[in-house]
């Protein structure tokens, strides 16, 4: 059985909630108001990196760096308008998994490409704040996923190092951070097919296919 200190990094979309829906319809409506042109699978592809690779990179919108911060700001802005239309909710599994963990004194720590704002909302809203110890967002981090530094920086605030943590990802690249991060890895299939996630240390549909017993034997 593993000793303590051991800590869980919990990614956010695809993990927590499930808002992938919220944020397509945010790049939607940037891309409308903006008149720029969105390819069919942007979603895809950028899902899980930092606003600052997806614009320049992917989209081609904008190089300037303040050009590119007026849109990403502005397109979570939107995203925040429509959690509050649509309303958010956990992912299955997530409430009794954090009540698991806090009971066993297991510190939670969100782990991040999310702009801080936007969780903070969702956690009042979700009625989960006080679950977390501890949040690492896309303001607390120069290079995001697959760079591994939003999951060092969460393991040193979980208290454990990150060898001794378990992610929980659904992104590809997240995934990538783990791993580089010296992380294990549980994987949900909520964003990609549970056949795609073979590389993690463990891969489940839903949070609810898993138990404290199961992160212990990853180190077995």
């Amino acid at each position: 059985m593993l000793k303590p200190p051991f800590g869980a990094l919990f990614d956010w979309d695809g993990v927590v909630i499930d808002s992938g829906r919220h944020h397509e319809e945010s790049w939607e409506r940037l891309a409308a108001e903006t008149g720029l042109h969105l390819p069919e699978d942007h979603f895809k592809k950028g899902f899980g990196m930092k606003n600052e690779v997806i614009i320049p990179i992917l989209l081609n919108w904008a190089h300037d760096p303040e050009e590119v911060r007026s849109l990403s700001l502005r397109k979570e802005a939107l995203y925040r308008e429509v959690v509050r239309e649509w309303g958010i909710e956990p992912l299955p599994g997530v409430v009794d998994l954090l009540t698991s963990l806090r009971e066993a004194k297991i510190p939670a720590v969100i782990g991040s490409s999310t702009h801080r704002e936007n969780i903070e909302t969702s956690l009042e809203r979700l009625g989960l704040r006080d679950a977390f110890s501890d949040i690492v967002t896309a303001e607390d981090v120069s290079h995001g996923k697959p760079d591994p530094e939003v999951f060092l920086i969460a393991a040193q605030r979980a208290g454990a190092p990150a060898s001794e943590c378990v992610v929980f990802e659904d992104a590809l690249v997240g995934i990538e951070a783990a791993h580089r991060a010296g992380a294990k890895v549980v994987a949900v299939a909520t964003t990609n097919t549970i056949d795609l996630l073979s590389h993690a240390n463990l891969a489940v549909h839903r949070l609810t296919d898993i138990s404290l017993g199961d992160l212990r034997e990853l180190w077995v």
